[in-house]
């Protein structure tokens, strides 16, 4: 009995012996085969059943198809779905990938398709599709179709499409489509199409559209359409459309249209009806006025039309009706004063000054 239990035993030494032999020349296999491969990968990558289409491991240059990838370097075409790690090793002012792109950091010279990235999108030159950062989503030089950054997104050139993004949105150049940003958005040209923003929206040239903001909007030159503000809406030349602003409006040359704020609204000449809570006024008025406090023509000006407010001071010359409590204006042709005081300085003698109603006798 106890020979063939040492039988026993000795067999199962010698069987355990021999596994662990083989796990022995398994693991050295794989560590050659692993060796091996990851040598290949980092030059061209495993591809099958074909070289340039099929199932791909590795930095495959000109692949079609499911391409898996660590980093890329020295990419000239990548069509498919391509899931890459992380960012490319250096610029590629050529490399394009249409499909599907994947990965913390997806880029390329020009991207097609459908990106995402759980970092950010960038593309060199284009990105078009849809594109989602979850930090953000940008482009060197044109950024197209539907773009969501989690914080902002951008391009260089010219941002066209549906536009998202947490914080801000922009674009060297141009923006267009339907834009939506947290906090601003803006363009170094021009901003059309229907701007949201929670902070402010601007355009360095033109704004044109349905523009709401909850601090401000602004152009460098003109602004056209529907524009909401909460505090302010201006222009650098001529604002023309239905503009509305929690405190004030102005233009630098020219506003046309209906503009109301809730402080003052103005510009050197206005067409249309102006509505303020506290002051409005310019040069050339013609049309409707109206203001809780002071509608103002400045020297030498004119105005055509009506005028309501508490005191119309009219330096210039009045062509329709003033309605207030004080009015005054420096001659009248062809209308009335209606109010409390009513002053006409180019008025002969006693009619200068009259109670309820005055005109040019």
């Amino acid at each position: 009995m106890i020979n063939i239990k040492r039988r026993k035993n000795g067999s199962g030494i010698n069987r355990a012996y021999e596994k662990s032999y083989k796990v022995q020349r398994l693991f050295a296999f794989l560590t050659l085969m692993f060796s091996v491969l990851a040598v290949g990968l980092s030059a061209q990558g495993l591809n099958f059943p074909g070289r340039t289409w099929g199932l791909s491991f590795g930095n495959s240059q000109k692949f079609s198809g499911l391409r898996l990838n660590f980093r890329d370097r020295g990419v000239e075409r990548i069509n498919g779905i391509n899931l890459t790690l992380w960012k490319p090793y250096q610029e590629n002012k050529e490399a394009v990938i249409n499909g599907l792109s994947f990965g913390l950091l997806p880029g390329a010279a020009r991207l097609h398709g459908i990106q995402v990235g759980l970092l950010g999108v960038a593309a060199e030159k284009t990105a078009s599709g849809l594109n989602l950062g979850v930090v953000g989503s940008g482009s060197g030089g044109n950024l197209y179709g539907l773009n969501i950054g989690g914080l902002g997104a951008g391009a260089g050139e010219n941002v066209t499409g549906i536009n998202a993004a947490g914080l801000g949105l922009g674009a060297g150049e141009n923006l267009t489509g339907f834009n939506l940003a947290g906090l601003g958005l803006g363009a170094g040209e021009n901003v059309t199409g229907l701007n949201l923003s929670a902070g402010g929206v601007g355009a360095g040239n033109n704004l044109s559209g349905l523009t709401l903001a909850g601090l401000g909007a602004g152009a460098g030159e003109n602004l056209y359409g529907l524009t909401f503000a909460g505090l302010g809406v201006g222009a650098g030349q001529e604002i023309k459309g239905l503009i509305v602003a929690g405190i004030g409006a102005g233009a630098g040359k020219k506003i046309t249209g209906l503009a109301a704020a809730g402080l003052g609204a103005g510009a050197p000449e206005v067409e249309g009806l102006l509505i303020s809570g506290l002051a409005a006024g310019g040069k050339n008025l013609n049309g409707v006025f109206i203001s809780g406090g002071l509608i103002r023509l400045t020297r030498d000006g004119q105005l055509r039309g009506l005028t309501v407010s508490s005191f119309n001071f009219l330096q210039g010359n009045l062509r329709g009706l003033s309605l207030g409590l004080v009015n005054y204006a420096w001659k009248v042709e062809k209308g009335f004063q209606l109010g409390l005081v009513n002053i006409i300085r180019t008025n002969p003698g006693w009619t200068r000054v009259l109670p309820l109603i005055n005109t040019s006798w």
